[in-house]
Order: C-alpha cells, then structure tokens, then sequence
C-alpha cells in the first residue's frame, strides 16, 4: 500500500468511526491513550483531525507485522499532532501506536521536516 493509498484509508476509517456507535474501526495502544490523557486530549477529537491528516512518513513493512506510517494532523483547537497509525486492512480497520505533540527541537516549522 502506498503512501496516499495509507492516506485515504485512514481518512476513511476516522469518518467511519465517528459514525459507528462502537468505534470498531479504530484500534488504540495503551501508549496513544495514555498520551491523549496527558496532552488532555479526547478520542474524537483525535479521531475527527484524523479525517484530513497527512502522512508524512511512510515506514517500509520489511520487519512490521502491519504498514504503518507517521501522519501529521490538526486539532479543532489549532494544535498539530504526529501519530504512528497501522494499517489494518484484512480486519478493515486502523491501529493507532501512538500520538504526541510534535516539538520544536525535533521539527522543523511545518512540523512535516525532522530537524538535522
């Protein structure tokens, strides 16, 4: 699968999930969450920025069990946030490793550039 293709699944698979009153389309590590809950931020809030969010990583599948990517997303509070989601498509749904705030000592100012 590749980079846009990874794109537009978890487009998909966000707006399917806000949609489905069990959230079965969106898969959460203990770590994402415990981040979410340090940053104060909710699922849906993560969740619906997940709808528009870019990848701008994309991670070889060579010693992975899924494809996965690094996507970059904005809060409707204006904040940036990185994610690492897996793509789960046999089981047709996505696998969120972890969020984070993204800082400024390790991104550049689009927040799409690693620092050097």
């Amino acid at each position: 699968m590749q980079a846009e293709e990874k794109q537009a699944f978890i487009r998909w698979k966000a707006k399917q999930n806000l949609l489905d009153p069990e959230g079965a389309k969106i898969y959460w590590s203990r770590h994402a969450i415990s981040e979410m809950v340090n940053e104060g931020w909710s699922r849906t809030l993560v969740e619906e920025a997940l709808q528009t969010s870019e990848v701008i990583e994309d991670y070889p599948s060579l010693h992975r069990p899924l494809p996965d990517c690094l996507v970059l997303g904005w809060l409707s509070t204006g904040e940036p946030f990185h994610a690492v989601i897996a793509i789960d498509e046999t089981n047709d749904r996505l696998f969120v490793v972890t969020v984070y705030k993204p800082s400024p000592e390790e991104w550049e100012d689009d927040w799409r550039t690693r620092r050097r």
